[in-house]
């Protein structure tokens, strides 16, 4: 039990990190504005999806957050970084880039399967 909370604690503190702290302290420089128009999105596209970011990692770090929220919290993270990947395919074609959205789909996907053996052992 306590290996599945520390696997469940730092896969979702990785995603927190980088899906949550991240983009809020850079979505308005440069090179993060460049990124949105090079996918072909308009700029405050990239706006409104630091806010859902942000809100999804914090519902994922929040341990008093209901399990109904947190896994619609997940659902909108594995979205994100299935699209994240098609996008940069279909924008730049295969290569390095397109594999790190799925880096982060086995980390998001291995905190969901933990959390749910830590809150099925909580019940």
């Amino acid at each position: 039990m306590k290996t599945a909370k520390i696997i469940f604690w730092v896969t979702t503190s990785i995603i927190f990190l980088f899906e949550g702290v991240m983009p809020a302290f850079t979505f308005q420089t440069e090179m993060a504005k460049e990124g949105i128009r090079h996918l072909g999105y308009p700029e405050y596209f990239g706006n409104a999806f630091v806010v859902f970011k942000a809100l999804g990692a914090l519902a994922l770090i929040i341990p008093i957050i209901p399990r109904r929220i947190k896994e619609w919290a997940y659902a909108g993270f594995a979205f994100d970084f299935i699209f994240a990947c098609i996008s940069l395919w279909a924008v730049d074609g295969f290569g390095g880039q397109v594999l790190f959205p799925l880096l982060f789909l086995v980390i998001l996907a291995t905190s969901y399967v933990f959390h749910d053996k830590i809150s099925s052992t909580n019940l």
